[in-house]
């Protein structure tokens, strides 16, 4: 059977509301780990992840930073309109977005937007007690996803900072609930770097510090990745094939030195769920080019 004809249904499973944590533990490394070895399932603690893990690893971890995705806006009418940023448009690359101070373009997708045919949508709100006035405009559709423009009057305040102040973090839709402010540090890996994500590469919540530290002290290798997770993450499925399933794009930066390290490591390398796995499959095609062109440029591996 090709990949594009596997069917979703061969995927479906029962999993009840009531066996899905709503928050985590208190301490992230107490969570359950689940073992499977020579056919038999058992189950362990986390923070004792170092006792299964073989000598002369390297594992691969997405340094990646959920950001405070959603933006709310409120029409005179009462409508409330969420925006969603998806990816950056102009400028085209996150850490330069992050930085802009009068106006950006995301592709975003638009909550309620039966209730926003025109106009412009406005909030104002507040950066160390000072108020800035925020501007939505729709510029443009394309399937579900729209181009939108954001404006603020403070030339102080960065996008970065509009989000700091005004966003909210998008949790998982089927937790449920709306998003609390211990979500702002218990939905972020500890070692969460390089904002862009609309949700967190979950396998990673579970490792403490302390669990890093016994992970460097056993000598095994660590190495990491950026992945931006994007809300393609959330997508419902609704075709009954994966060929009919459309994803949304996802950004990944790989340093050089890191892509040499992973080649002298195959064949012993983790990799800390399927965010740090999507990484590692895409950088076989930039290997290749590395391999025939040396002084290949970041131009040619994209």
């Amino acid at each position: 059977m090709k990949t594009q004809e596997i069917r979703i249904e061969d995927y479906n499973y029962s999993l009840p509301d009531e066996r899905i944590a709503k928050f985590p533990l208190p301490k992230r490394d107490e969570s359950k780990l689940l073992l499977y070895r020579n056919g038999e399932i058992s189950e362990s603690i986390f923070k004792h992840i170092t006792d299964y893990l073989p000598q002369n690893t390297l594992m691969v971890f997405n340094n990646t930073r959920v950001i405070q995705a959603r933006l709310l806006f409120q029409k005179e009418t009462g409508a409330r309109i969420e925006i969603f940023c998806l990816e950056p448009i102009e400028p085209h690359d996150y850490a330069l977005i992050f930085q802009e101070t009068r106006r950006c373009s995301w592709t975003c997708l638009v909550g309620n937007l039966k209730k926003w045919k025109e106009g412009t949508l406005s909030k104002t709100i507040f950066i160390k007690d000072q108020p800035v006035v925020l501007t939505a405009d729709k510029k443009k559709s394309h399937g579900d996803t729209h181009l939108i423009e954001f404006i603020w009057d403070n030339e102080a305040y960065t996008f970065a900072d509009i989000l700091d102040a005004a966003g909210v973090l998008p949790i998982p839709p089927y937790l449920h609930r709306e998003t609390e402010k211990s979500d702002l540090q218990t939905y972020q890996t500890v070692y969460s770097k390089i904002k862009g994500s609309v949700a967190a590469p979950t396998a990673g919540l579970h490792f403490t510090p302390e669990v890093l530290a016994d992970i460097d002290a056993r000598g095994i290798g660590r190495e990491e990745v950026t992945l931006h997770v994007g809300a393609g993450t959330f997508k419902p499925v609704k075709s009954d094939t994966i060929e009919g399933h459309e994803m949304h794009t996802e950004f990944i930066s790989v340093r050089r030195s890191s892509i040499e390290r992973i080649k002298s490591n195959l064949g012993n390398i983790i990799a800390v769920g399927t965010t740090s796995v999507r990484t590692l499959e895409s950088l076989y095609y930039m290997g290749v080019i590395l391999d025939n062109n040396p002084e290949a440029t970041s131009e040619d591996l994209v």
